[in-house]
């Protein structure tokens, strides 16, 4: 492994941005100080800036020469970044800079997230207004700010700010090809204030773990089986708690209802003549995970650690039940396949954060589909599932899918550009992922919009990569195309 020199990537000016990016905390809802950077850095090159209300930053930089009657084109990504780190890491995403490496021909962030998605996309837009050696048409560059988070910079995107007729999302992560649609999402959010009650016995504290699984990107990585940390934790509770005298104090597991959960904690109070029997369930439970999740996580872990303490309050039993029990049973991961779009995933959703504590009992579930109908039925359905133990939840607001377009005079010029240049034809994609397309599109109905990037693996986890050769070609594919604009 070595450290990367970002001055000997190619295209130099791409990775110098990016090496900026890595440089300047953009945590979502904290992207401040990054816009705030870029607004300076752009009015110091002479380009026109604006921040709209929700705090998207929009910059602008007049056609090349000869090309002023060109389509306008609105490259688009989003300032904001996944910020995970691996147990035992320490990183504080609010000031600590990312620590890439660079290991056989992928920039890694291996503990961390890099912020590939979407710093890449960021870089390459950048890179266009930096340049002074391609040719293109009147340019927006539009960074919307909380994607990650809620896609508020998206949902709050001012109207007639925008002037571009194109718009090119610089945000998936297969190369080879070209999106033009991606399923809409809404998230769950299922609250109760919890009661706790004195134990019945004098019972000893007990940190109970599942650790080691993969995680990723909820949308993308769905389909995958991965383990859900979540949800193998409540279901061992559940099972085994009762046997082993014990009650729950308290549950955490996942950081974000987009990124499919690695780890799970609860602290439980048992009889401690009770200690070597939790190890030996612990133990057949990690055999029994580590058999169905064979080939997909079978690494995975679950361990106890005693925290030598006693107990004296734990969560009445009633809400205990209550939740495992839910948690236990609850959908989760892919829920249909689509008929219309082979290999696709039409509606899935992701338990992504529990927490169960004196301060809050909440758990954060994210539903996706393509189809409006199937997601505000599956996300229904959820909340009627949670509802059956007593446990009452809130829908957040619709985030609108993107329906394809395959006519669009956008695709076709993408697809120009990347047919002379690589000399083969371009996949054309939907992805069952979050893209802002669908909500700009809500407020600016005639964009034309595709979508395309660079191999980018583990989106949303520790260990997050992207292909530095891909990044060159992303590059290469934008030049063209901006120079083909009709």
């Amino acid at each position: 492994m070595n450290a990367v020199d970002f001055s000997q990537l190619s295209p130099k000016n791409v990775w110098q941005h990016f090496a900026t990016l890595c440089r300047i905390p953009r945590q979502s809802k904290q992207e401040q100080q990054l816009r705030q950077y870029l607004q300076d850095w752009a009015k110091n090159k002479g380009l026109d800036t604006y921040v709209d209300v929700v705090g998207n930053l929009i910059i602008r930089k007049p056609a090349t020469a000869g090309m002023q009657h060109k389509t306008a084109v609105i490259l688009q990504g989003h300032l904001d970044m996944v910020t995970q780190a691996n147990r035992g890491t320490v990183h504080d995403f609010s000031c600590d800079p990312i620590q890439p490496i660079l290991e056989n021909g992928w920039l890694i962030a291996p503990n961390t997230t890099l912020g590939a998605d979407n710093g890449i996309g960021v870089a390459l837009a950048l890179a266009v207004l930096d340049a002074n050696d391609i040719a293109h048409g009147p340019i927006e560059v539009l960074l919307t700010v909380d994607e990650e988070a809620g896609m508020s910079g998206a949902r709050f995107l001012e109207e007639n700010v925008l002037q571009g007729k194109w718009l090119f999302n610089i945000d998936t992560e297969e190369w080879g090809q070209l999106y033009l649609g991606c399923a809409g999402s809404q998230d769950i959010e299922v609250e109760q204030t919890l009661t706790y009650v004195p134990t019945d016995a004098e019972q000893t504290a007990v940190e109970v773990q599942v650790l080691g699984l993969k995680g990723g990107h909820s949308g993308v990585d769905i389909h995958l089986g991965r383990g859900n940390a979540n949800v193998i934790l409540a279901q061992f509770l559940q099972q085994h708690l009762p046997e082993l005298q014990a009650h729950l104090v308290e549950f955490s597991g996942g950081t974000a209802r987009n990124a499919l959960p690695r780890e799970a904690t609860a602290k439980i109070a048992l009889p401690k003549s009770k200690l070597s029997q939790l190890d030996a369930l612990l133990q057949q439970a990690q055999t029994d995970w580590r058999v169905q999740l064979k080939g997909v996580d079978e690494v995975l872990e679950l361990r106890a650690q005693s925290l030598d303490k006693v107990v004296t309050e734990v969560i009445a039993r009633e809400q205990q039940q209550a939740w495992l029990a839910a948690l236990s049973s609850c959908p989760y991961g892919v829920a249909q396949m689509s008929q219309a779009l082979p290999d696709v995933v039409e509606t899935s959703n992701n338990i992504g954060v529990v927490r169960l504590n004196r301060e809050q009992a909440s758990v954060l579930i994210m539903v996706r589909s393509m189809v409006n109908d199937e997601l505000e039925a599956h996300a229904h359905r959820i909340q009627q599932h949670f509802e059956y133990y007593g446990l009452h939840s809130s829908l957040a607001p619709f985030v609108s899918g993107w329906t394809p377009n395959p006519e669009s005079a956008a695709l076709k010029c993408l697809q120009r550009a990347y047919q002379d240049t690589f000399q083969i034809e371009p996949e054309l994609k939907v992805i069952h992922a979050g893209l802002e397309c669908g909500i700009i599109a809500e407020h600016y109905p005639d964009l034309q919009m595709v979508s395309f990037g660079p191999d980018i693996q583990g989106a949303h986890a520790p260990g997050e990569r992207v292909k530095v050769d891909t990044v060159e070609k992303c590059w290469r594919l934008l030049v063209a195309a901006l120079a083909t604009v009709d």
